[in-house]
């Protein structure tokens, strides 16, 4: 998903420097720890050694601001510690990683994306070939519009107001019209065009479909760490459901593998303690963009990926 611009875009920057700092060697603990457990339970369906391996998605692919980030990606915000780079570095596959915060499900058919500082990022597809063995797949929360979504939802005291209204299910969900929900419905055509076009371009590849970790507690809220109303932060945690379902269902549906990293990380969303969670807060105490996976949260997702067979 994509990266707050403006104001939390300003407060990252700023803060970027000192928290790297200070975070750095718990996170890089915690990945040497999780990269550990993915070889050990590494199984018999496991890819062979130099597996040819092609990650897409979003910035929850990505690893924004996690150390170390790579010059050559440009505005796309990919760390070398990103769940793909785990997985390719437990298991010793080869990993072309074209992942790129922002990016859309148009940006991984056929429309290049653009980002700054470049280079702008070609299609994600481009990268699957007749070689590729491996590919997996994040995308749909930026389709939705993540970024809007938290900005217009940010609640000025647990009760309100929003920037929408006194809470902001009510502007997602005026009368019982739930477009945020109608929007992740229309979103399983594009995804399954997305597959269909993989298995085409790489016929003998596994294929994982990747969900979203667990933002947001299923019940309350963490007001002002998450400084959402408490029924808008139940709102939203079910549109993250419901996205994870879709993801799912597509994925069945079209001969993909969906890797499930919503169960695991429950107890570890942005509502929890800093040594426990998995997705930093508005304020990120880790390295890491707000509401988005720390380096525990990628390792994490890529322990599910291993553990799906990849």
């Amino acid at each position: 998903m994509s990266s707050f611009s403006g104001t939390l875009r300003t407060t990252r920057r700023v803060r970027r420097v000192r928290r790297v700092r200070r975070s750095a060697p718990v996170a890089g603990a915690a990945a040497v720890l999780f990269s550990a457990a993915l070889t050990v339970v590494a199984g018999t369906g496991a890819a062979a050694t130099g597996t040819a391996y092609v990650a897409m998605g979003d910035s929850y692919t990505s690893g924004p601001n996690i150390p170390t980030q790579s010059s050559a990606a440009g505005g796309c915000d990919r760390s070398s510690h990103d769940y793909p780079s785990d997985v390719a570095a437990a298991l010793k596959l080869t990993l072309t990683d074209v992942s790129c915060s922002g990016a859309t499900t148009a940006n991984i058919l056929n429309t290049t994306q653009d980002v700054s500082p470049g280079p702008d990022n070609p299609p994600q597809l481009s990268a699957v070939g007749s070689a590729t063995q491996v590919i997996s797949l994040q995308i749909g929360g930026d389709n939705l519009g993540f970024t809007s979504i938290i900005e217009n939802c940010i609640a000025l005291t647990p009760w309100g107001p929003t920037k929408v209204g006194t809470n902001c299910r009510n502007y997602y969900d005026p009368g019982g019209k739930n477009s945020l929900a109608s929007d992740v419905t229309a979103l399983a055509q594009p995804i399954a065009t997305i597959l269909a076009d993989i298995h085409t371009a790489a016929p003998g590849a596994k294929v994982f479909v990747v969900g979203y970790p667990d933002i947001l507690p299923q019940n309350g809220a963490c007001w002002p760490s998450m400084p959402f109303e408490t029924a808008d932060a139940e709102y939203l945690n079910s549109i993250e459901q419901d996205l994870n379902s879709m993801l799912q269902e597509t994925a069945a549906a079209n001969g993909a593998t969906f890797v499930d990293t919503y169960t695991p990380s429950e107890g570890h969303n942005a509502c929890t303690a800093e040594s426990t969670r998995w997705v930093e807060p508005i304020v990120p105490a880790s390295p890491a963009d707000p509401v988005h996976p720390n380096a525990n949260g990628e390792a994490a997702m890529a322990s599910e990926l291993e553990l799906a067979g990849i």
